[in-house]
């Protein structure tokens, strides 16, 4: 009966088959909850001889990445390219904020309680000048027509994030000349910045900075550190956030940043440069002060400066990386094990 020997056969594929969705599917719930999967890492810019330093974010249902373009990691011509994308896997450019005077560097989006987006970054300025750096903040109601740079904080400190907490605004300033210090600065308005911590009075040279804060009133800040010791810190404070903690979390974090997940967790990304350099992911355990290593992502070389949005169910993360020869953008999506 060769009739059933085939119905068999189709019967047996089928199993086969769904066997491995169930399986699929398992793992993307977190079957296995003790590792993290990632579901895709892509290129998604390299039009420039270097693409480097980026941040990401979701605004009106749209996805925005943002990041420096310039010949070289270091060279007069960086600008800031602004990628617009409806399902982050077709990105295309809405915009490109340049200077004539500035070497732009470090993009970092947010959006502001009145609901526009705003990009901070700072300047290096060209040689001979007055100073050496000027952090600048722009505002845009689509992405696509950015306002005149507006200078924020002092010159030669270095606001590298801004973060808001309700209307009000906080950045983490660092000064790019002799004698290094690292200061914090607050904002009602998002264009002044007032000095509320002259100094933090970490030793070494802090820099980098990721920001939270918690329902409740609590800071985290996670800063990285260069020097001896070469490591990052977890900094808590209550309002009105003028005294700080600092701990070591005994490892190197370059180009932090850090977002809660909904089930609570903290995840960590950055730089690290055991083994080589790559970009990774860790859970933060602020009680502890520990980072717990999730994954690395594919990377290497000139890499870091990650962005993070949490979106159904998936940690989306903006990087760049060198580990395909050229500077690029990458865009990565993992699932993250339960909790």
């Amino acid at each position: 009966m060769p009739h059933l020997s085939l119905i068999n056969k189709i019967r047996l594929c089928i199993t086969i088959v769904a066997l491995f969705q169930c399986h699929l599917i398992q793992q993307l719930n977190g079957a296995e909850p003790d590792k993290a999967i990632l579901i895709e890492a892509k290129k998604i810019w390299d039009k420039a001889p270097h693409n480097a330093f980026t941040d990401l974010i979701r605004f009106k249902g749209e996805w925005y990445c943002v990041f420096r373009e310039g010949k070289a990691h270091v060279s007069p011509d960086g600008a800031l390219r602004i990628l617009k994308s409806s399902d982050g896997k077709c990105w295309e450019s809405a915009a490109l904020v340049t200077s004539d005077k500035d070497d732009l560097r470090d993009a970092k989006i947010s959006i502001s309680p009145e609901g526009k987006l705003v990009l901070a970054g700072a300047g290096a300025l060209h040689q001979p000048a007055d100073i050496k750096h000027q952090t600048y903040i722009w505002y845009s109601d689509d992405g696509a027509k950015w306002s005149d740079a507006i200078p924020i904080g002092d010159p030669n400190y270095w606001i590298w994030r801004v973060v808001w907490n309700g209307k009000t605004s906080y950045g983490v300033g660092y000064k790019t000349v002799n004698p290094r210090g690292t200061r914090l600065y607050k904002s009602e308005d998002g264009k002044t910045f007032q000095t509320i911590v002259p100094e933090f009075g970490i030793s070494g040279y802090a820099n980098e900075t990721a920001i939270h804060f918690e329902p409740n009133g609590t800071a985290l800040c996670v800063i990285r550190r260069d020097g001896n010791p070469n490591d990052a810190l977890l900094g808590k404070s209550l309002k009105p956030y003028t005294k700080w903690t600092w701990t070591s979390l005994g490892m190197y974090v370059g180009g932090p940043q850090m977002i809660k997940i909904p089930d609570g967790r903290y995840v960590v990304a950055g730089r690290d440069l055991k083994g080589g350099a790559k970009t990774k992911l860790w859970w933060l355990d602020p009680i502890k002060s520990e980072l717990t290593e999730i994954i690395a992502l594919p990377s290497g070389g000139d890499t870091s400066y990650p962005g993070l949005v949490y979106y159904n169910d998936e940690l989306w993360i903006s990087y760049y990386s060198s580990h395909e020869a050229k500077t690029s953008i990458y865009m990565a999506r993992v699932k993250l094990p339960k909790k």
